[in-house]
């Protein structure tokens, strides 16, 4: 391909908090630096609610000029100098995750990336459908399988992310993020199939992804969400059907509805939206400890259950109070994707035979800019709150 013969490229810069992004023309291609990284061109884009909080709330921005953007789809145009599976021209999934290396950043027609976070997609998957797959997927797999424990061996042999990362030398993984994955849950409290997950903003493509992967994994799901705008969708897709599905509009009714359903059955549950909703999650996983820690009915009936930690995971916040006996927050460990070599490779991997067997569905599109000038435009449609329950992309080629 043109990669190694192109020096010049065209990209998106941000020069300053509340701007808009520049087209830059005559900006150097990446270079390679380390001999498992790849060049890919650039395809299509996808968008992601940071790309314009960024900017917007001045947050996230490693340098300016900056270059954005988490997710892509394209081809591969030089390969690795190691032994690498990639193989010049193939269609691939790229998750940059390591925000502050402005080489892997999706707003450039030329990306480096490392070659275990890339993903390559069947033919049945399009560049558009790949291009908002992947932060998603490599966030929920994360969130289940190190915030939650869950172990994905039994589906088309997956990994087991809490067993990998605790058998890596410990200065690997990031500091801010090592007693998440070494000592936020224990082995004897890993989720299991057959237990409960609530899910708060199931319509968001995290959500999507994250329903999907616990189920394949055998859990059972509630997911919460506004049913007016997003019930009929959710509930007709067989991937993403939960268990239970509530409406989130009445807060109070939406805990007594789990209660009612799931008696004390209830130890994890995952926030997307941000504080609020993480708060009203703690308050049905308090409701759910005092129900499971009542006294037995009639009194001399023995109580054989051990009390277990139960785990409320925030995307974007978690409650302002601490957390209460018995319960524990956390934060997911995304960067582990990027520094953890042995992390991100077990998840492309994975997500290769997921995708060749048809086990996960890529989020629904919703909207297709074009050209670097359409993820502006595309931005502000995200900013408006027009896109919801679905994905925007960018095509930059055909």
């Amino acid at each position: 391909m043109a990669g190694s013969s192109v020096k010049a490229q065209t990209v998106l810069l941000l020069h300053g908090p509340r701007q808009a992004y520049q087209i830059t023309n005559g900006y150097n291609v990446p270079l390679l630096v380390e001999d498992d990284e790849t060049l890919i061109q650039t395809y299509t884009i996808g968008l992601n609610p940071i790309d314009w909080k960024a900017p917007d709330y001045n947050f996230g921005i490693a340098a300016l000029p900056y270059i954005a953007g988490r997710e892509l789809a394209g081809r591969v145009a030089i390969t690795p100098q190691k032994n690498s599976r990639l193989k010049e021209g193939d269609r691939v999934l790229v998750i940059s995750t390591d925000y502050r290396d402005l080489r892997k950043a999706a707003y450039q027609e030329y990306v480096v990336s490392s070659d275990f976070n890339v993903a390559r997609i069947p033919p049945s998957i399009s560049f558009q459908q790949a291009a908002g797959l992947g932060v998603a997927f490599s966030a929920a797999a994360i969130t289940l399988g190190i915030c939650m424990g869950i172990d994905f061996s039994s589906v088309l042999d997956g990994p087991d992310l809490l067993q990998l990362v605790r058998s890596v030398k410990s200065e690997i993984i990031p500091e801010d993020v090592r007693a998440e994955c070494l000592q936020g849950i224990t082995d004897d409290e890993r989720a299991v199939p057959g237990d409960w997950v609530a899910v708060w903003g199931g319509s968001s493509t995290s959500a999507n992804i994250t329903v999907q992967l616990a189920r394949l994994a055998g859990l059972k799901v509630i997911t919460i969400v506004d049913t007016a705008k997003h019930g009929l969708r959710i509930s007709g897709c067989s991937a993403q059907r939960p268990d239970l599905l509530i409406d989130s509009h009445d807060t109070d009714r939406a805990v007594d509805i789990i209660n009612k359903s799931v008696g004390s059955q209830l130890r994890f549950a995952l926030d997307t939206r941000g504080r609020d909703s993480a708060t009203v999650l703690l308050e049905a996983l308090t409701r759910q400890k005092r129900l499971n820690e009542a006294p037995p009915s009639p009194p001399q009936t023995p109580r054989e259950l051990k009390t277990q930690t139960s785990h409320l995971v925030g995307l974007t916040g978690l409650p302002k109070e601490t957390a209460p006996e018995g319960i524990a927050y956390h934060t997911v460990p995304i960067k582990l994707f990027h520094s953890v070599p042995a992390v991100g490779e077990a998840l492309v991997l994975w997500l290769e035979r997921l995708l060749e067997q048809g086990l996960i569905k890529p989020p629904p599109i919703i909207g297709v800019e074009s050209g670097f000038d359409g993820v502006n435009k595309g931005l502000d449609r995200m900013r408006s709150g027009e896109i919801s329950g679905g994905r925007l992309v960018v095509d930059l080629l055909a």
